[in-house]
């Protein structure tokens, strides 16, 4: 069934979640005023109550309504990028439920670079928490699809908004304390926030708010991953293969010679854009273990390391996993 705009918008004000199409990744989205509504995503992702959820909002004049002590650079920043993949964490006001915080006194605020996500927004004339459209943990799903994949008809309104173009999740800058902070990498880089408001510290500090992404296992396969630079993925193929293991590689460029799997391009936005739909493939045939063979280095590669390394440390383990 087809949904549109109204139907979306019919569901989100009966406060159910819908799954809505960014650019980034599907989210599970919800009317971020309404705690029950929240209520619903933790629900139906399995996810832990105290995990942060961004809230979707439809340009920067929506700011004050979610934020206060706005500093000048958030404003800055989303005349910058927004719409776009660009989180800012900021104080949150009074009338925030804590189950979108996770009872922080911050609060996550994007504006997706979406056109069937901003008709959404306008439509509905408020918020919306919108965390990926996955169980808690597993792989991000960048199709309709994928969100039927995981959710059936628990989630009945799913908009089709084709493929996401970017495929990984927003840049997650903390704007909350007196030094911003990059909390979570993405495709908006350190040095593209740096050209507009200076320099930015990177990485979670003691200090720093909990946020979407940053937990150490997450965007995860049910399959064992491994990731090796090719040298050592080839040898690893060899010895599992011969143990009598059934192998699936996510290569690089090209896929080697005499082994299953996919590769991916070698420019790191088109990497980016095909990562969770390759994983969500190799993770559905079946085989022993995944071997991913490592990225660049290079910063323009740092979101790709990011989401890579998260997926190795969750893959393998049960649904019910923290």
């Amino acid at each position: 069934m087809s949904f549109g705009i109204a139907d979306a918008v019919a569901a989100l004000r009966r406060g159910e979640a819908i799954g809505l199409p960014t650019e980034t990744v599907y989210g599970l989205a919800a009317d971020a005023s309404r705690p029950e509504a929240v209520r619903r995503i933790f629900e139906l992702k399995g996810r832990p109550a105290d995990h942060p959820l961004i809230v979707h909002i439809a340009g920067a004049s929506r700011l004050d309504a979610w934020a206060t002590d706005i500093p000048a650079a958030a404003r800055t920043l989303a005349s910058a990028f927004w719409p776009g993949p660009l989180t800012l964490i900021l104080r949150k006001q009074a009338h925030v439920p804590d189950e979108v915080t996770g009872g922080q006194a911050t609060v996550g605020l994007r504006c997706p670079a979406h056109p069937i996500a901003l008709d959404v927004l306008r439509a509905f004339g408020g918020g919306l928490a919108a965390p990926s459209a996955n169980r808690f943990g597993r792989i991000s799903p960048t199709t309709a699809a994928h969100v039927r994949e995981e959710f059936g008809d628990a989630v009945p309104v799913v908009l089709n908004g084709g493929e996401c173009t970017i495929g990984i999740e927003s840049t997650i800058l903390d704007l909350s304390s007196d030094t911003p902070r990059i909390l979570r990498p993405g495709m908006i880089s350190r040095a593209q926030i740096e050209a507009v408001i200076g320099p930015v510290a990177d990485g979670v500090a003691g200090d720093s708010p909990r946020a979407s992404g940053t937990l150490e296992a997450h965007y995860a396969p049910r399959t064992p991953l491994l990731l090796l630079p090719r040298p050592a993925l080839l040898d690893e193929a060899r010895q599992q293969s011969a143990f009598g293991k059934r192998i699936a590689v996510l290569a690089l460029d090209t896929l080697p010679d005499g082994l299953d799997g996919l590769a991916l391009p070698a420019a790191a936005d088109a990497y980016a854009h095909g990562l969770y739909a390759a994983l969500r493939t190799l993770d559905a045939r079946g085989v022993n273990l995944l071997l991913a063979e490592r990225p660049p280095e290079d910063g323009a590669w740092l979101a790709v390391h990011d989401r890579l390394r998260r997926s190795a440390a969750g893959a393998g383990a049960g649904d019910d996993a923290p």
